[in-house]
């Protein structure tokens, strides 16, 4: 059984990352590291300085839900100053870059659900959050949260939904936190050096995702939409063919597979 013990100390060590993780806050337990990294990017904390937790007392997910992340968890958020062309790119590389870590660490095969949770064996184990500050046209900051579903059973804790998973669940033993949080740490970084000029991300999200053609209901805002998942935009946005024969565009939704892959393209 791996040691999972975290610390700055611990993951900072042959990290090799050019700035990405070279500044590590690390606490045992917070109410939520995203409102810490915004408060260290507004006080002008270095791009690539990385806010980590064991656990969090208040996360939360996207669409304003509470993520809880129990002892054993892995809560992580990076602050980036990207430039504003490549916000679109940012929840691509970081759902893309838990998958290869999830494989790389475990050996357990990732797919993305669109748009940016990590399924394994069809369950999610990871979150993605990704906030922003723009001052006119200028990303004053950027903050990639990750909520990823380590060390623990979810289904000991009445919050986390039904069909989430966690690593060690899947895997059948523990997996090393350190392992998995250096392994982020540089393949974010190696993604977000490819921005801007590349569609290497788009390319390899959109060869990722579990959702293209697949039967799938969307919930937008106060719309249910139901059809095939047909492709995506560039900007991440789905492409939902209806049954009418409309193509939809999506910018934000949950996402309902309806069917098997085997159904699918």
């Amino acid at each position: 059984m791996p040691e999972d013990t975290l610390s700055a100390e611990l993951i900072t060590e042959k990290l090799g990352t050019r700035f990405v993780g070279r500044n590590i806050i690390y606490y045992p337990r917070v109410a939520s590291t995203m409102d810490l990294a915004r408060r260290e990017a507004r006080a002008g904390a270095p791009e690539g300085t990385a806010i980590i937790a064991g656990e969090q007392t208040a996360g939360r997910g996207r669409l304003k839900r509470a993520w809880l992340s129990p002892p054993g968890s892995l809560s992580l958020s990076l602050i980036l100053r990207p430039p504003r062309t490549s916000l679109p790119s940012l929840v691509m590389l970081a759902s893309l870059a838990v998958a290869h870590c999830v494989e790389k660490v475990t050996g357990l095969k990732a797919g993305i659900k669109w748009p940016n949770d990590v399924l394994v064996n069809g369950r999610k184990v990871c979150g993605i959050l990704v906030e922003t500050d723009l001052r006119a046209e200028k990303v004053a900051y950027a903050v990639i949260g990750i909520g990823l579903n380590v060390n623990f059973r979810p289904a000991a804790y009445p919050g986390i939904p039904a069909d989430a998973a966690s690593l060690s669940g899947e895997l059948g033993r523990e997996v090393s936190r350190v392992d998995i949080t250096r392994c982020l740490l540089r393949e974010i970084e190696a993604l977000y050096l490819t921005l801007p000029g590349s569609d290497a991300v788009f390319r390899q999200w959109r060869g990722r995702l579990v959702t293209l053609g697949r039967r799938v209901t969307v919930t937008s805002g106060g719309d249910v939409l139901e059809g095939i998942a047909e492709s995506v935009a560039e900007n991440g946005h789905l492409l939902l063919r209806q049954a009418n024969g409309n193509l939809t565009e999506v910018v934000a939704g949950d996402v309902t597979l309806r069917d098997s892959p085997s159904g699918s393209r």
